[in-house]
């Protein structure tokens, strides 16, 4: 028979909340005076955890909220990686070059096997790394023909917010054309009334943020091809998929809009949007090496070993890399495919059932672009605006967007509505129960004066 011997005091409670840390209210502004036991303070982290969204039910956010254990235990694993140490972690770097090289060919590079790319932590550094080599490539051309390089400008359409801060950081103009009737994305025949000889680049985005819907990359270049031929202006694209990358691809493998087009020399990516990796890494990716200016890159020696780098930031984690480099493994083509099919498939399905309510005119209905729905208020009395219905649906947990359009056409306030990997038909059958609740609410208890305004930016 086994004896039990306490003879020491355990400095753990038997319980957590009788634990004295549970009687005081944690620090809020400024660094305990004594520490604490890990699981106490763990428990107590989690619990105001607690009080954020539900980031699944966030069909605001175009990024990740669903992984497969094995990312998680992937994650884990690199959680001490520092990815810009490529001497420490030479396989952790090679598998960021395979990424980029697989993206390289996914995107119809004629230099798939050599080109150069790198990863970076999200779409917006990816854009602004992206602009840099277009604002140098521009300048050494200026320079070496003795022109002046004192009034660079970049012409874009309803671009996300990375690109004004771009141009603001990097001494740019921005010269945005405006959107006008119905138009939803830039209208390639307004190029020419913007570009000059100072334009560094024009940004088509494949999936735009507001809309959801891509332009027209193709029409943007013949016009740009046009433009040469009467003015001489020789004027890259930059395709900004932040999303559309991880899925024209698989679900509109003929529309041309990658380096199918030879005007365009650079495109960036989100690999923790519809790439399904973790928050935390984005994709650049050249048309050929000779695209990215040498003068960008660094050679950083003193972490073991002479490394070419091109980023803003330095250190970082490996961990979202090595986790998009798993996804590109375990689904291949035919299993990205079968992913953003099913979104695409949920959210065409989720656009038709809300058409059908009554109050709604669908802008538009997941076909041809994202899987994705936005949609408008019909003009008449509803008994409440598309912020209040925001606003009714988040008391169940979801989290959809209501906000104006960019330019000319911020009269327009539409909702949208993001179809995920992990959102399910069922789950989105859910998020629609919620949205006719709200319907028949508003009809029983109008807003007469709503206080609702716009809670949502694009950033």
């Amino acid at each position: 028979m086994p004896l039990h011997n306490r003879n020491r005091i355990d400095p753990l409670s038997e319980d957590v909340y009788e634990d004295p840390m549970s009687n005081t209210l944690l620090n809020k502004f400024q660094l305990p005076q004594n520490s604490t036991q890990p699981e106490v303070v763990a428990q107590f982290i989690k619990d105001e955890l607690l009080l954020d969204g539900n980031a699944k039910q966030n069909l605001a956010t175009f990024c990740t909220t669903w992984m497969e254990d094995e990312v998680h235990d992937i994650m884990d694993l690199c959680i001490d990686k520092n990815m810009i140490d490529k001497d420490e972690y030479p396989q952790t770097a090679e598998m960021e070059a395979r990424c980029v090289h697989i993206l390289a060919d996914l995107w119809n590079s004629p230099q798939a096997h050599t080109t150069l790319g790198c990863s970076t932590t999200g779409s917006s550094e990816a854009c602004m790394l992206g602009g840099l080599a277009m604002k140098w490539r521009w300048r050494q051309k200026r320079e070496s023909a003795g022109l002046d390089t004192s009034k660079p400008n970049l012409v874009v359409g309803p671009v996300q917010i990375c690109w004004h801060k771009f141009a603001r950081y990097f001494d740019v103009e921005l010269r945005q054309i405006p959107l006008e009737g119905n138009e939803v994305g830039t209208n390639p025949e307004k190029i020419k009334d913007y570009v000059d000889e100072n334009t560094i680049g024009v940004i088509p985005t494949l999936g735009v943020t507001y809309t959801c819907v891509y332009e027209d990359v193709a029409a943007m270049a013949k016009e740009l091809d046009d433009i040469q031929s009467e003015k001489g202006w020789d004027i890259p694209i930059h395709v900004d998929a932040a999303s559309g990358g991880f899925i024209a691809p698989f679900i509109q493998p003929d529309l041309e809009w990658d380096f199918r087009i030879d005007r365009v020399k650079s495109i960036n990516a989100s690999g923790h949007k519809y790439g399904l990796a973790p928050l935390g890494v984005g994709w650049v990716v050249w048309r050929s090496e000779e695209d990215l200016p040498e003068d960008l890159i660094f050679y950083v020696d003193y972490l073991g070993g002479n490394m070419a780098t091109f980023a803003l930031n330095f250190s970082r984690p490996g961990g979202q890399i090595v986790a998009q480099y798993y996804n590109f493994l375990r689904l291949g083509f035919e299993g990205y495919k079968g992913v953003q099919q099913a979104c695409v498939d949920t959210a065409q399905w989720l656009a038709d059932e809300i058409s059908k309510l009554g109050p709604f005119e669908m802008f538009y209905d997941g076909r041809g672009g994202l899987p994705a729905l936005s949609y408008t208020l019909k003009e008449g009395e509803w008994g409440f605006n598309l912020y209040d219905l925001s606003d009714k649906v988040r008391q169940h947990g979801w989290q959809i967007a209501s906000y104006p359009l960019p330019n000319d056409r911020q009269d327009t306030v539409i909702q949208r509505i993001l179809i995920r990997h992990g959102i399910s038909r069922d789950m989105a059958a859910l998020l629609l129960r919620d949205i006719k609740a709200a319907v028949e609410y508003y009809k029983a208890h109008p807003v007469s004066h709503s206080s609702s305004t716009r809670t949502f930016h694009h950033t």
